[in-house]
Formats: C-alpha cells, structure tokens, sequence
C-alpha cells in the first residue's frame, strides 16, 4: 500500500470518528489515489489533480469543481504532515450547483405508476407487491427513497400510525404521521409479505423478490421499467435508466402539493412553512422556500399573495 493510500485511509479514518458517512468523498479519493500510483505520484500536486479531474466522464463544472475540491481539502490535511504536498488553489475550477426542476406528477399518473408496478412479473408475487406500495409511500408521504428502503418493521407503528425515521439525511431522526388510508394498505402489504416470507430473517420492511432489503438502484430501475411502461419516460433500448421524472420527484410533488393547497386555502404559509419543512426533514427552511421559484404556479401563487397583501396595506 502506498504512503498516499495510508494517509487517504487515515484521513477517512479521521473524519468518520467526527460523524461523517463519506461514501461519495470516499469513491472520490480512491478514484484520485489510483491515478496518482499509476502516475508513479508520491505526493499531491495541483499538476496532478488537474490531470485526473480532466479524465472525468462527467460533464457538469459544479460536478467537476466537487472532485477538485474533495481532493483539495484532503491535501490542506496531508500538508501538514507532508511538505511536499501541494495544496491546489481555491476556485480553480469553479463550478456551480443548478438543481433540476421538479417534475410535479399528477394524480392520475401517480395512480398509473402503482397500478403498472403490481404488474412487474414475479416468481415469489413479490416484486410488483413491494414497488406498488413503495411508489404509493412515497408519493403519500413526500419520504426520501432512502428513509423509505431503510425502515425496518419495528419503525412502522400501525397503531399510531407514524413512521419512525431513524438517522436520515444529515443524521436527522424524526416522526412521519400517517393518513388512515396508508396505514391500511402497508398493512395489507406486511400480511401479503409475511405469507410469502414467513420465517424473515432481516429487519427490513420492503424486501426484494430474493427476501433482501430493496436496494437503491433496483428501486430506480424498476421505476424507470413502470414509468417507460405508462409513458412518461421514452422507451429505449438501452439498459441504462436513460432521462425523466424521477423517483425524487414523488418527494417534490408532495411539498409542493402541500403548498399550493395551503395557498388555495388562505393559509399564512410563511408561519406554517417551517411544519413542512420539519416534516420533510429539511435542514433548513430555505431548501422548503426553493419551491417557491421552482414550482410556477407557485410562484404565481405566492406572488399574487404578495400583490393583494399590498393592496390591503394601501
């Protein structure tokens, strides 16, 4: 092992026991270090950081200034305990993070994509039970994909009718009430799954065809797979997920769903944003404020609010 992979070892190490995941930053140092020893490189340059940054596939410059900078701040760390290590400048390679507008699905193509899941093929009767209720969750609840694929069948209170999210995105834990309705069929679905795993060895409440916890990837495949099949992604012949709305955008929907019938309805939204925004899991209110400019008849909403409140003042 190189002296480089030690130190990129040991700085992971570090930052870990600080509470940090770091699986992308951790993929892109490895990526770094593996082209630095084929390079015969024993200490960073800003030479050498350029170069990799350069054999990226990925087109987006707020995607290639991530790279720049993940390797950046790990040579501030190796810098002082290497001399030799230089430190690339700051803003380099600027680039910045233009989020994708939300693709606000309508009820009729929620109902669609859970009426086409049930009909993903299935040896065991479990692929399309599981993604019919999975794509219903989240649409229902506005979750993030994540937190629905990590609960497990303790977190799903039946009774109370809440989900417990334990240590989601920012290492944020939280309550997710639930209507009657959604109660009903995760119920259904946990009695239709117990008959076909009666002896379940995992924790997990949505498992896979095989009886393992759903993964991420096959989540978004199968979705992709329902939503070529209704139309709102182009068929292709491709492997490849290929472009369209999202499985995110089921989360988008929800929040600004909510707020639009929160303005239809007279609701002070700036006093009852930060509900949405916790119930959400946003760290901070502005990630909820975003969709006021990204949805437009929101905006339009928000904007005519504005105007009529000016009205009255005068």
């Amino acid at each position: 092992m190189s002296d480089l992979r030690k130190a990129m070892e040991e700085y992971l190490k570090l930052r870990r026991s600080l509470g940090f995941e770091l699986l992308k930053v951790a993929g892109i140092l490895r990526s770094f270090v593996a082209f630095a020893e084929k390079e015969t490189a024993f200490h960073i340059t800003t030479d050498l950081v350029i170069r990799w940054v350069k054999l990226s596939t990925a087109k987006e410059s707020a995607t290639l200034a991530d790279k720049y900078n993940t390797v950046r701040r790990f040579a501030i760390w190796r810098n002082a305990i290497d001399v030799h290590t230089e430190v690339p400048p700051k803003g380099l390679l600027p680039g910045h993070y233009h989020r994708k507008p939300p693709y606000i699905y309508s009820d009729e193509e929620i109902e669609r994509l859970v009426r086409e899941a049930r009909n993903l093929p299935s040896l065991m009767g479990v692929r399309g039970l599981t993604y019919a209720t999975l794509f219903g969750l989240l649409a229902a609840t506005g979750m993030r994909i994540s937190e629905a694929l990590a609960l497990n069948r303790e977190d799903v209170d039946f009774e109370e009718g809440v989900l417990d999210i334990q240590q989601s995105k920012f290492r944020k834990s939280r309550l997710v009430p639930l209507h009657r309705s959604t109660c009903d069929v995760l119920e259904d679905y946990t009695k239709k799954r117990n008959q076909i795993f009666p002896r379940l060895k995992i924790a997990a409440f949505f498992v896979s065809e095989g009886g393992t916890r759903v993964t991420q990837w096959a989540a978004r495949d199968n979705f992709a797979k329902v939503s070529r099949e209704i139309g709102i992604r182009a068929k292709t012949e491709s492997r490849r997920l290929g472009r369209g709305p999202r499985l995110h955008d089921m989360r988008h929907r929800f929040a600004a769903r909510t707020l639009v019938d929160w303005y239809r309805a007279g609701v002070d939204v700036e006093r009852e944003i930060h509900k949405l925004s916790t119930y959400l899991g946003h760290v901070h209110v502005n990630d909820t404020y975003w969709y006021l400019e990204a949805v437009p008849e929101l905006l339009a909403l928000a904007t005519q609010r504005l105007m009529d409140r000016t009205k009255e003042v005068d």
